[in-house]
């Protein structure tokens, strides 16, 4: 018997669309899954010789370039001793995802291509050499290829190494954004940043997924977080997981300047008059050397995860004369070159999860037949916290948490 629900909707539908010329009779719809893909560049052309890409006069939706397919199914290489294959129920949608489709993120992936990282499900079939996983177990999988893809699909293929048994107690839906949201921050608060036990955070471009995520890891940790958003409309979303205090920073040159008197009162308010310990930054730009860098203590240190308002020029003298360290954060690398570690931290973050250190949430769940929303939500800059897509035979509606 087939691994896949067959639905007598997709026989009919197989009948009348033959999938794109992808499938032509509706014996092979048994061969083949549901999987999203992206066809095109919204912000980016080919050139006439098709050989390179150059910016469109304005960007496309991303609906138009982005459609529900039938592809083949995957399977385990003959030869393979560390494959696991994973039936999705819940897919992460992130700021990334939609940046990638656009062709603006900084890994442009082979078209065609299936978007997402962060995937849950339940394990069907593993490789001979895999001892840690068995079918019928409940699983998170980092598909890490080409910046983050593959995972939109209604099963994947992982390596075992990016495969995670979820602990019982916490839903699928919850953990499906991890890697692109909760990896980034426990990296960045951590492994770089050493946050310990009375350490001081700022985070700002605090109300989106990593920032969220790095609020509630921080005070997991034993931290006080300062959060920063760019709007008073944003406030009750860093709010909502425990931030200490939330402040505004605004988007020109004069708001920038107020936020980092406020920051610095905050600071002395929360026990540390020096200035914080570590900055989480997720928005760079004016932002960085109008407030950032005279918030931080000497010696302190500002984590470069994101530049949402724009690259700006970083000059060394500054960090000279205020002793600060930047360092970007990209967990991938250090993740494959430092596997047991990397597993470790997965772990504890899955334990802060499970023991309600930090309270498992999902913000959006949308199903399948309406993925286009949530990468609409990040393409208008709506998105907030954890949004997911429900595969099919999962009983979901488009639902918004209450923050």
């Amino acid at each position: 018997t087939s691994d896949i629900n067959i639905k007598k909707s997709d026989i009919a539908e197989c009948k009348q669309r033959h999938f794109k010329g992808e499938v032509d009779d509706t014996d092979n719809i048994m061969s083949t899954i549901q999987a999203v893909r992206c066809h095109e560049f919204a912000a980016l052309e080919r050139d006439n010789n098709n050989s390179t890409f150059r910016r469109r006069k304005a960007i496309a939706p991303l609906r138009s370039v982005l459609s529900c397919d039938r592809i083949p199914r995957p399977s385990i290489p003959p030869n393979s001793t560390s494959h696991v294959l994973i039936k999705a129920k819940y897919v992460g949608v992130q700021y990334p995802d939609a940046l990638q489709a656009q062709g603006l993120y900084q890994v442009r992936p082979p078209l065609p291509y299936i978007p997402a990282m962060d995937v849950t499900g339940v394990v069907l079939e593993v490789a001979s050499g895999v001892h840690q996983l068995k079918p019928g177990d409940r699983v998170m999988a980092t598909m890490t290829s080409h910046g983050g893809t593959g995972g939109m699909s209604e099963i994947v293929l992982a390596h075992e190494d990016s495969v995670f048994k979820v602990p019982d107690s916490l839903p699928l839906s919850c953990c499906a954004n991890i890697g692109r949201n909760y990896f980034a921050a426990y990296h960045s608060l951590k492994t770089i940043g050493g946050v310990t036990d009375g350490s001081l955070v700022l985070v700002d471009g605090a109300s989106g997924g990593v920032g969220m995520a790095t609020i509630e890891l921080a005070k997991a940790m034993g931290a006080k977080v300062i959060a920063a958003v760019s709007s008073s409309e944003k406030i009750a979303y860093p709010r909502s997981v425990g931030a200490d205090m939330v402040l505004c920073y605004g988007r020109d040159i004069s708001s920038y300047k107020k936020f980092k008197s406020a920051t610095k009162k905050a600071a002395t308010e929360l026990g540390h008059p020096e200035g914080v310990d570590l900055v989480v930054d997720m928005v760079q730009g004016d932002l960085f050397e109008a407030a950032l860098l005279s918030v931080v203590r000497p010696l302190g240190k500002i984590c470069l995860v994101g530049f949402t308002a724009g690259q700006k020029s970083i000059r060394p003298g500054i960090l000279l004369v205020k002793e600060v360290a930047v360092v970007g954060s990209l967990w991938g690398r250090w993740a494959v070159q430092n596997t047991e570690k990397h597993r470790i931290n997965v772990g504890e973050i899955l334990n802060f999860l499970a023991s309600g250190a930090i309270k498992p949430r999902v913000d959006r769940i949308f199903p399948l037949k309406s993925f286009d929303k949530a990468f609409e939500l990040f393409e208008t800059n709506q998105g907030r916290g954890n949004t997911v897509v429900c595969f099919p035979n999962e009983n979901a509606s488009t639902t918004r948490s209450k923050l």
